[in-house]
């Protein structure tokens, strides 16, 4: 009787510990979530002061304006929007080799950077937590509760050659 007491109580601690581990997989997921949209507002705020620094042209300034505007609004579909900003990013700064010193141009390189970091981190988490959630014992006794699926955030978050030299 005592033994099957204590099978019953290491059961209990490790499908508590299972539940436990999903419910910070989650929340990590959450976190990096929020990161990665602190960046990708910071890289929209930088391309935002770039193009009204006055270093480009008026139409290559409006470009990244629209493009950096559209991807700050952009709900169902920010993905596309970001990566549509990083392609108008690299259309217009890999023409401009001399711009290498400008403060905003670092920036902007500062920013693309952490929105790349930012985008691995997020989907290196999205990948555990799917991952742990793929377990047969999870998905039986339904231990992720009513959490939804996370989805991994893919865009084109390359940055332009002129703003990270080496990149490419």
């Amino acid at each position: 009787m005592a033994a099957i007491l204590l099978v019953l109580v290491l059961v209990g601690f490790y499908l508590s510990w299972r539940a436990t581990r999903l419910d910070r997989l989650h929340h990590r997921v959450e976190t990096a979530r929020a990161a990665l949209d602190a960046a990708l507002l910071r890289r929209a705020a930088a391309v935002l002061d770039l193009a009204a620094s006055g270093h480009l042209t008026p139409e290559a300034s409006a470009g990244l304006s629209e493009s950096a505007n559209r991807a700050r609004r952009a709900d169902d579909h920010r993905e596309l929007a970001e990566s549509a900003l990083s392609v108008t990013l690299r259309e217009t700064l890999d023409a401009r080799a001399d711009l290498t010193t400008a403060p905003e141009l670092q920036e902007v390189r500062v920013a693309a950077r952490g929105v790349h970091l930012a985008r691995v981190f997020h989907n290196d988490a999205v990948g555990d937590t799917r991952r742990a959630r793929r377990s047969r014992l999870v998905r039986l006794l339904r231990l992720a509760g009513t959490a939804a699926l996370p989805e991994f955030f893919e865009m084109d978050d390359q940055a332009p050659g002129a703003a990270a030299p080496g990149s490419r």
